[in-house]
């Protein structure tokens, strides 16, 4: 059941993803066009019209926003049986192709491996991740950090998780390497990811304390940036959408779960 959750999301998000909705709207525009409906006209200049308002304006942020301010900021807790970091951050084919770690826009999740390690001196330190792709599997996210924390002599607090697919997964294989019942663990993440991630785990038994990183929404309202207005916004599309597909398939409790202050 897992693997046909990961596939049929897979196909899915090929075909929802903004950037390629968008021109593949276009595409089909042009085709009526050519086979003579004037409905294609109009489809194709909206999808451009659409594309121009991305490359304009920051329309991420409106997404992003509501999921970002629900993970209050507040201070690391005093104690935790344990810190779990979700993979995500890591280019895993690029690491191997050059012989060395490559993280992406997500780095920040990976860069507090060494602050909470040096706070939290004797718990275990679990980094998560498998590969998201459907075709390079032999890729894995958590390799990349292992690697990354040999380098910067932190190997040995990592316990590696190397076959999770997807954050659901990240929850239930995590809780075959330690023991989830042993406390509260700080849990890592991307502050737009915090939300869905508190609810997959609460939901497989996990107590967590969120500390979220990587914020995405800022406050501008016009900002001349294709790519990254369009990076947010897909970010943000397939968030909404991954909160929605979880709560359906019974893997969270919420729509949009309820992220907690840190206790003290």
């Amino acid at each position: 059941m897992q693997d046909l959750f990961f596939y049929v999301s897979k196909v899915f998000w090929a075909l929802a993803s903004p950037d390629h909705l968008l021109l593949l709207l276009i595409l089909i525009g042009l085709l009526l066009v050519w086979a003579g409906k004037r409905f294609g006209l109009w489809l194709s200049l909206v999808s451009v019209m659409l594309l121009l308002i991305v490359a304009v304006f920051p329309v991420g942020n409106l997404l992003l926003k509501p999921l970002e301010q629900r993970v209050p900021q507040a201070e690391l807790p005093k104690q935790v049986a344990g810190i779990i970091i979700l993979g995500g951050a890591e280019e895993a084919a690029l690491s191997a192709m050059y012989k060395q770690p490559h993280m992406n826009s997500a780095a920040e999740r990976v860069m507090t491996l060494p602050m909470v390690a040096e706070i939290y001196l004797d718990v275990p330190v679990v980094i998560t991740g498998g590969s998201s792709s459907v075709l390079y599997q032999q890729y894995r996210g958590a390799d990349v950090v292992a690697q990354w924390a040999d380098q910067i002599g932190l190997r040995d607090r990592l316990i590696v998780e190397r076959q999770a697919r997807n954050t659901f997964e990240n929850a239930v294989y995590t809780g075959e390497l330690v023991d989830k019942n042993s406390g509260q663990w700080l849990l890592v993440t991307s502050a737009f990811h915090m939300p869905r991630s508190v609810g997959i785990f609460r939901k497989q038994g996990w107590d967590v304390v969120p500390y979220a990183v990587d914020y995405r929404a800022s406050g501008n309202n016009f900002a001349i940036q294709f790519w990254r207005n369009m990076r947010d916004l897909s970010t943000a599309v397939r968030e909404w959408i991954g909160l929605l597909a979880y709560y359906l398939t019974g893997k969270t409790d919420q729509l949009l779960p309820e992220v907690e202050a840190n206790p003290q």
